[in-house]
């Protein structure tokens, strides 16, 4: 079979940066922090021991229609904004539905909605449960909710798999273009889990910075002084198509999605393998898929949640792959801007990398005062252009349970 080339042809994100694609990127561009103290009551009513987070910026429930919201979880509100976006980035295709495929992830689902629901029914009784409550808390909610918006009715997908999930999406996205089983596919993911229960679990588990002093340092991917990830929440999504249909409707493309893959640790249920051989499969594998040697990278928008075990693996994993042509990659870590989105978090990074691409500029990695003389990468600390040419990044995204999915982009038109 010969393979198609798949372009991106629209952007749309909802994020602890901006409301928008554009006004994330902007942000990310100068050096914000999209992380704050928390301001909830719950906080210190539970004494929580983490208590900042990375929220989005504008609330989903001032974008939708009242309705909407009410009968949407936030994850999936966030989701259907950022699509929305999306779709009208990519000029609101006139396609028949059938053609039109939605490949959407989550890595919890509805937990608001979930927890909410659960404080009902042991204070108020099973009479005040909301007859909705199941159809928001399903993890397939997101991938309706855009479904039928948009409509699309070729398929509607959900991909479950933590922190992986959002880029694993778009590596499905792109497989199903390739078999024609769409002529478009809405991909991305969504999380929305700034709630104490998932603070508690994550503090509990050491995994959480406690700089409770400093929350908007607190992310700082392979600092010496590192001490775990900032949780965050929001949504991003992306419309892909074959570069034929792409330019049989005039439609803008930002860059080519050249490739994806993913593949399993079968190490840990919540710690990465520490010598990351399955991590540099995948990435070799989005390379295989791309047609593109090692020497082809350019740029790389690492996972780097900014966990002191978690950054290591994956630079040891990146140096298995690249080996001497690492020191010139540009490498960036962008949840030090806006924390770590979970099942949101590769989507979101994505757009960050065809960004990237279509800008031939590299995001800087904020809080970066002492890189870890063990991970000697050429961290972007402020905006870097890439250069002329042909260029291609990769986007790396791993999960618990030992999930991990890489996407490769490609500049177009060079």
């Amino acid at each position: 079979m010969t393979r198609k080339k798949i372009v991106v042809t629209g952007i749309g994100a909802s994020s602890p940066l901006g409301g928008t694609a554009p006004e994330s990127w902007a942000a990310l561009l100068a050096g914000e922090s999209g992380v704050h103290t928390l301001t909830h009551d719950w906080v210190a009513e539970l004494d929580l021991p983490v208590t900042f987070a990375a929220e989005a910026k504008v609330r989903p429930e001032t974008v939708l229609e009242r309705v909407e919201s009410r009968r949407l979880d936030p994850s999936s509100q966030f989701a259907l904004i950022s699509a929305r976006e999306a779709w009208v980035d990519a000029g609101s295709p006139d396609v028949d539905p059938i053609r039109i495929g939605v490949d959407y992830s989550t890595g919890i689902g509805g937990l608001w909605t979930l927890l909410d629901a659960w404080d009902t029914l042991k204070e108020k009784g099973p009479r005040r449960v909301l007859p909705m409550t199941i159809p928001m808390l399903m993890p397939n909610a997101a991938a309706a909710a855009i479904s039928m918006a948009i409509p699309s009715r070729a398929f509607a997908r959900t991909d479950v798999s933590a922190c992986a999930s959002s880029t694993e999406a778009i590596a499905n996205a792109y497989e199903h273009l390739q078999q024609g089983m769409a002529d478009i596919v809405i991909a991305g993911g969504t999380e929305s889990v700034v709630h104490p229960l998932p603070i508690a679990s994550f503090a509990a588990m050491q995994a959480l910075s406690r700089r409770n002093d400093d929350p908007t340092t607190a992310s700082r991917p392979y600092d010496v002084s590192r001490d775990g990830f900032v949780l965050g929440e929001g949504a991003g999504s992306v419309v892909l198509e074959s570069e034929e249909h792409a330019l049989a409707r005039g439609a803008r493309i930002y860059a080519e999605l050249a490739g994806g893959s993913v593949t399993s640790d079968s190490f840990h249920i919540t710690a990465p393998d520490p010598e990351g051989s399955a991590a540099a499969r995948a990435m070799l594998a989005a390379l295989e898929q791309a047609g593109a040697a090692i020497t082809d990278v350019v740029h790389i928008n690492a996972h780097a949640t900014s966990t002191p075990v978690g950054d290591i693996a994956e630079y040891k994993a990146m140096l298995r792959v690249f080996g001497d042509h690492l020191p010139s990659i540009a490498v960036s870590a962008t949840k030090a801007a806006t924390g770590h989105l979970l099942g949101g978090t590769g989507a979101l990074e994505a757009i960050f990398t065809i960004l990237a691409m279509y800008h031939r500029t590299a995001p800087p990695t904020i809080n970066l005062t002492e890189q870890d003389p063990e991970i000697p990468l050429d961290v972007v600390t402020s905006p870097r252009a890439l250069g002329d040419g042909p260029l291609l990044a990769l986007s790396n995204s791993f999960g618990f349970g030992g999930h991990n999915s890489v996407v490769a982009f490609r500049s177009y038109g060079d």
